[in-house]
């Protein structure tokens, strides 16, 4: 049994919530970022079907090299770039944000502000 702390289960129910909302107000895909302690991963998700459109990670070895970690800001705003090049690939260009319980600050912003640049509608 995992032990949960109270802030974990205060992001766990944000997440559920904000999950909800944008399930029932929207047909649009999700555009999922989510942040680890090593890295930061996007996917765009069709609820519809139960299908994953794009997965991004900079894990990956399509994500450029930088001299800054992984999990930077930086990183993300280069997740964001590939996360729309891969969603207009597969034809999508209207999507919903999740961002998965955390604030919109930082790096979600960063990211956020990115995937816009790279032709992605909120």
């Amino acid at each position: 049994m995992i032990n949960k702390t109270a802030k974990y289960i205060k992001r766990e129910r944000r997440a559920e919530r904000v999950r909800y909302k944008l399930q029932a107000n929207s047909g649009r895909p999700r555009l999922v970022f989510n942040k680890s302690n090593r890295y930061l991963t996007a996917q765009v998700i069709d609820d519809t079907k139960g299908v994953t459109v794009a997965f991004v990670t900079t894990q990956s070895k399509d994500f450029p090299k930088h001299e800054n970690s992984k999990k930077s800001k930086a990183a993300a705003v280069q997740l964001g770039k590939l996360i729309a090049e891969k969603a207009k690939t597969a034809g999508v260009s209207q999507v919903v944000l999740d961002r998965s319980g955390m604030v919109y600050h930082g790096r979600i912003a960063a990211f956020a502000d990115s995937a816009r640049e790279g032709g992605l509608e909120f």
